[in-house]
């Protein structure tokens, strides 16, 4: 099981703008910041989202290689799913897969997939037999 992720973005108001709205039809709604002051020399500051009283996805100031990563966020129902795409769709993302089935892993994995403003790809899944 991960811990956390930390992606860098090359616009971090526009990325924490982007997360908050896309990320809340799931449930992701809290938000922290963490001063890099507080690390070891040379750690950057991070924006933290998380819940259940975890923070578990981070952005930092960086170079951006969208090829590098892609994430995927559980939905807790295919309507989630639904609700995750629109809202992140609203917020500047770019579609790369409309909510339904994916047939190619399982006839129960059910997902969703966009492009964050940075252009990683990330995907919002609702798989049932893990609920």
């Amino acid at each position: 099981m991960l811990d956390h992720v930390i992606l860098p973005v090359s616009e971090i108001d526009r990325s924490i703008a982007f997360y908050t709205a896309a990320l809340a039809p799931l449930g992701i709604t809290v938000r922290v910041d963490y001063d890099g002051r507080d690390g070891p020399p040379g750690h950057p500051d991070l924006k933290g989202f998380g819940a259940g009283g975890r923070i578990f996805f981070w952005l930092r100031r960086g170079d951006v290689d969208s090829r590098a990563a892609h994430v995927g966020f559980v939905a807790d129902s295919e309507a989630d799913v639904h609700a995750a795409h629109a809202a992140a769709l609203g917020a500047g993302g770019t579609d790369n897969g409309a909510p339904g089935p994916r047939l190619h892993y399982d006839p129960r994995y059910y997902a969703a997939n966009v492009l964050d403003p940075d252009g990683y790809s990330l995907e919002f899944v609702y798989k049932s037999w893990q609920h």
